[in-house]
């Protein structure tokens, strides 16, 4: 039988649950390097299930191949490097140990977290912490619009841009609905000023800091659009960035501080319970 034949029977059974345990079953081997054999019940399980015949045998000839290489190696390494057995045991099993207290600490932290984060829990780490979040980048409340150069009414858009904040906003969230190609309207939110005005002619501006500080509406045009700018509010590089730009980054602090605590709560809980019930002992000779 081919290999390619013989690959084609082992996704065929294997999609049916055909393979049983090597004790089980007498199997013929798949590939050999050296001593060790691959045996079809090595894949069970391996191969995923939504896959076509045609991806299905890709999947188990690399398998095969990747076996093959790994074999190789171990076997190679096995004979050009002086192993330490004892040294390898106890790596092997500090992985296992590391392994098997994360998923203890992610049971026991999906049981016992509490995500719930109120708004002064927020204030008082930004007001204890402002200094951890210095701006690195400029930062600015904006409208933005990018509009169509024969869309109508244009001076009167930019004639509502330039009055606002001093009259409703409808308009402006109008007119854009209607004739911007790009628009953000969310005055309220914090956006970085290089990516509000990557990719238009706006980007080319120099001193970006001194326009930031003297321009509160910026204008620019290319051949098809013409670009506005509302600037409401900004904030330079180097200065304390205001809560609402790193609110969600906060109480990510805030999520990631609990579930440290609950890690040395389920630590400390091991330790009591085990000292309690005589599980372990400290001999002083």
């Amino acid at each position: 039988m081919s290999r390619l034949i013989w690959l084609f029977f082992l996704i065929a059974f294997a999609s049916c649950e055909f393979f049983q345990p090597k004790e089980d079953t007498n199997e013929l081997p798949m590939a050999r390097v050296n001593e060790t054999n691959l045996y079809p019940s090595d894949m069970f399980g391996l191969i995923p299930k939504n896959l076509t015949s045609g991806d299905s045998l890709k999947f188990a000839e690399k398998f095969v191949d990747d076996w093959i290489k790994k074999q190789l190696m171990i076997a190679r390494s096995q004979n050009e490097v002086d192993i330490n057995e004892a040294d390898i045991q106890r790596k092997v099993l500090d992985y296992r140990y590391a392994l098997t207290r994360s998923a203890y600490e992610k049971k026991y932290i999906e049981e016992n977290l509490d995500e719930s984060v109120v708004e002064s829990e927020i204030e008082e780490y930004y007001t204890e912490h402002s200094a951890d979040f210095i701006l690195k980048q400029n930062i600015v409340r904006c409208l933005f619009a990018q509009v169509s150069s024969e869309a109508p009414r244009l001076s009167d858009f930019k004639e509502d841009l330039e009055r606002y904040p001093n009259i409703e906003s409808e308009n402006i969230i109008e007119y854009c609905t209607q004739f911007a190609n790009k628009a953000f309207v969310e005055d309220s939110v914090w956006v970085d000023f290089d990516e509000v005005i990557a990719g238009t002619p706006l980007d080319q501006i120099i001193d970006k800091a001194r326009i930031l500080r003297t321009r509160s509406l910026l204008e620019n045009s290319d051949e098809n659009f013409t670009y506005y700018l509302r600037i409401l509010e900004y904030k330079m590089v180097d200065e304390i960035s205001p809560l609402e730009f790193v609110r969600e980054d906060i109480l990510n602090i805030i999520i990631n501080k609990r579930k440290v605590s609950l890690k040395r709560e389920l630590e400390n809980k091991v330790y009591e319970d085990a000292a309690q019930s005589d599980a372990f002992e400290i001999y002083n000779y």
